[in-house]
């Protein structure tokens, strides 16, 4: 016997929600809309139904995941339950690991004074704005 919150017959953008790759299972059925998950390696759509052991490649902003469908739910559970719905696969974590890295590095490479003011830099701005005489 299944559980209540197992079933036979779920659609992507309710698992995916379920399992809390999205906040919202309508961003789901929008990234599921615009290519952004794959099922067996082919566009789907929103509806289409997922089975036990379908390959999902799920792309959230930077990170792009590979999993593989262990169980079946419709219903949003907390996250500890959520992740026992998918296992990633070992090429996926490693990918991820590694664009992580990199990411870190660039951030560490990044030169002073580039991007955004400081909150020190921001005061100094302000501070010379301020005692600016008129013209």
């Amino acid at each position: 016997m299944q559980t209540p919150t197992q079933t036979s017959q779920v659609r992507i953008d309710k698992w995916l929600w379920a399992a809390r790759f999205f906040k919202t299972r309508s961003l789901a059925t929008e990234a599921v809309a615009g290519g952004k998950v794959h099922l067996n390696q082919q566009r789907t759509k929103a509806a289409k139904e997922v089975h036990i052991g379908d390959e999902l490649t799920i792309r959230t902003g930077q990170m792009e995941r590979t999993v593989i469908v262990q169980t079946l739910s419709k219903q949003r559970r907390p996250a500890k339950e959520a992740v026992l719905l998918y296992q990633e696969t070992p090429e996926s974590i490693q990918r991820n690991e590694q664009a992580t890295e990199l990411r870190r590095q660039a951030a560490a490479l990044r030169p002073r004074g580039v991007g955004r003011p400081t909150k020190k830099e921001r005061r100094t701005i302000h501070r010379f704005v301020r005692n600016k005489p008129d013209d």
